[in-house]
């Protein structure tokens, strides 16, 4: 069983033994450290809360709920909901934060509590760390029988949202609806599967098929919106003649696309697309994360913007954004960030900038794919086992590339002429995340195995 304490909450494993997974006692324990912060923070009593529909939301949820109720707390449940949502509804519901019931990416045992301050973003590492010392204290009181909280089911947040992004400048809907474009929709049987198709209709997309849209929590296939998982959703576009496919992850805050011909269109390409829509009708600056493609630099700079990177993790990207007055900004796994709805990751926004960007080229998606600056990307993972000194290995590395440009803000990235190398300890799983880019395929293959044999080799001589 895992249970990790992180920047980006708290997430585990369903079951085991307290502290070794995410258990009720735990779960109850980090629930009630977050609520007392936000009271001591905000003064405000009232928390948001929505799940995606893994098998072992509702229990979380119960859970959740009561614990806030036992302090003091009022919630808003919005019931099966995505992270964007969760977000957009935390400032509107002038709530003092909010809580996504989530494990993301993770396969189904997985679940986990992000946390949002209230303004409907990830708390920021000091308050993460605030969250994790008041837990480790107990440092909490619970409410007197006349003072618990009340509970408030929402469900108008779907049609909210997609209001907002309806409402945006530079979403065309009758661009999209006179595109007449039939697209297919893999879901991985999460809370997309009620958002997305609502999204499409809302924007006059004439033909939906929809692929694992039933949100019972039974992931079909790993729910990481991988090529290697998408197998299904391209083989579906192509028999449908669909002139694309859309894959989102279970929150809904990563966005992938499949082309017409079936190929995938490339997650690290979701946020270049987006991002040269935007910078077409918008100067200005974008940021992404170190282990981010190349790309997005590139389609800047062609746009007379300046881009920036930032360490790996929305709130960092969220950050760097504010400081550089970013118009576009996220992460390389298809998270879009766009500050004209909000800053958070939102796959519903992506997909309507897209769409539009899509519509307004009147061709084929494959043709605005090679359009772009052509790189390719090797995702590699280490397991970590107790007591590596991780620190230590990335400083070895350091040092026996010194003479290569490198950055060191979010682990390791090396910067050599033609490719990079960044190596990370990941915020999610117990791994050393080495991911590795280049204009080929096989040279990213290479230079990432060239790292990787350097780590194995120093794990092996520990």
């Amino acid at each position: 069983m895992t249970l990790i304490k992180s920047i980006s909450g708290i997430r585990g494993t369903i079951g085991g033994r307290p502290a070794q997974g995410l258990t009720p006692l735990d779960i109850v324990k980090f629930t009630a450290a977050y609520g007392t912060l936000i009271q001591q923070k905000t003064g405000i009593n009232k928390i948001v809360i929505g799940r995606d529909a893994r098998i072992s939301g509702e229990m979380v949820r119960n859970l959740v709920v009561g614990t806030l109720q036992s302090i003091g707390m009022n919630v808003v449940d919005l019931g099966l909901s995505t992270t964007p949502t969760v977000e957009i509804a935390v400032p509107l519901e002038k709530a003092g934060g909010g809580i996504i019931l989530t494990a993301s990416h993770n396969p189904a045992q997985w679940n986990a509590l992000k946390l949002l301050d209230k303004q409907g973003e990830f708390l920021d590492d000091e308050e993460g760390k605030m969250v994790l010392a008041i837990a480790e204290d107990f440092d909490f009181d619970f409410s007197e029988v006349y003072e618990l909280g009340k509970v408030e089911q929402n469900d108008t947040y779907l049609q909210k949202h997609i209001n907002e992004i309806l409402a945006l400048d530079l979403v065309d809907v009758n661009a999209i609806k006179n595109a007449d474009f039939s697209i297919v929709v893999d879901a991985v049987n999460s809370t997309g599967g009620i958002f997305v198709p609502a999204l499409l209709k809302a924007l006059g997309v004439s033909v939906v098929h929809e692929l694992y849209c039933e949100p019972n929590g039974d992931f079909p296939h790993n729910p990481e919106p991988l090529p290697e998982h998408l197998q299904d959703l391209s083989q579906m576009v192509i028999e449908r003649k669909a002139d694309l496919g859309i894959a989102v992850d279970p929150d809904v805050d990563r966005l992938c696309f499949v082309m017409e011909n079936g190929e995938m269109f490339g997650e690290e390409y979701t946020l270049v697309a987006v991002s040269d829509y935007i910078l077409q009708q918008t100067q200005g600056n974008t940021v992404s994360n170190l282990s981010s493609t190349r790309a997005l630099k590139d389609i800047t700079i062609k746009n007379g913007g300046q881009y920036f990177a930032a360490a790996v993790g929305e709130v960092n990207v969220v950050k760097k954004m504010k400081e550089v007055d970013a118009v576009i900004g996220g992460e390389g796994n298809g998270g879009v960030i766009y500050p004209a709805t909000h800053y958070g990751r939102d796959a519903l926004a992506g997909i309507a900038l897209f769409l539009t960007y899509l519509a307004k080229t009147k061709q084929p998606i494959s043709a605005l794919r090679a359009s772009y600056p052509e790189y390719y990307m090797s995702k590699n993972k280490i397991t970590l086992k107790d007591g590596m000194d991780i620190d230590q290995i990335l400083e070895t590395i350091r040092e026996k590339y010194i003479e290569v440009p490198h950055s060191t803000i979010d682990g390791l990235k090396i910067d050599f002429e033609d490719e990079w190398v960044h190596l990370r300890k990941s915020n999610t799983e117990p791994i050393i995340r080495v991911y590795a880019e280049a204009k080929s395929i096989d040279k990213a293959k290479e230079v990432a195995q060239r790292i990787l044999d350097d780590v194995q080799s120093l794990l092996f001589s520990l």
